[in-house]
């Protein structure tokens, strides 16, 4: 038996990385599309820095698709945005999910180069590996390579 797997389910990470070429996979999972939402979004966080992003700061936005695939990317694509235009970094993200739109609020802190020591800067999500379906086990996941 592995370390996490003797952890209740609520302390498991829910979220992880995987490989794809010069850009890199991430996925979130959930009882609901949100919370899978909320989780990547946790993962593409990883994906720049490693250190606490403390929640100061929150910012709303909102995004429409057709699709829960579709939504997916613009919840990420926002994200990407928002870090971009505010220099900001954040650490926790809530989502809610009516029909085709998506309400979100994320909470961070201006980017501290030194603390934070940023790995990259994320370009955007994009459509390669998009998935967002509920699995075999139940929960919801969703995945898709993001451009760094």
């Amino acid at each position: 038996m592995t370390m996490s797997s003797a952890l209740p389910t609520e302390q498991r990470r829910k979220w992880e990385h995987f490989p794809h070429d010069a850009d890199v996979g991430l996925r979130g999972w959930g009882a609901t599309p949100a919370e899978a939402f909320e989780q990547a979004a946790c993962a593409l966080m990883a994906v720049v820095t490693q250190a606490e992003v403390n929640p100061k700061i929150a910012v709303r936005l909102k995004c429409q698709a057709p699709d829960l695939e579709l939504l997916f990317v613009e919840w990420l694509n926002a994200i990407i945005y928002e870090m971009a235009v505010r220099n900001m970094l954040f650490g926790r993200f809530l989502v809610r999910i009516e029909n085709d739109r998506l309400e979100g609020t994320l909470w961070g802190e201006p980017v501290d180069v030194e603390r934070h020591a940023p790995a990259c800067e994320p370009k955007g999500a994009t459509y390669t590996a998009l998935r967002v379906a509920k699995d075999t086990d139940g929960r919801w996941s969703a995945a898709c390579i993001v451009d760094v």
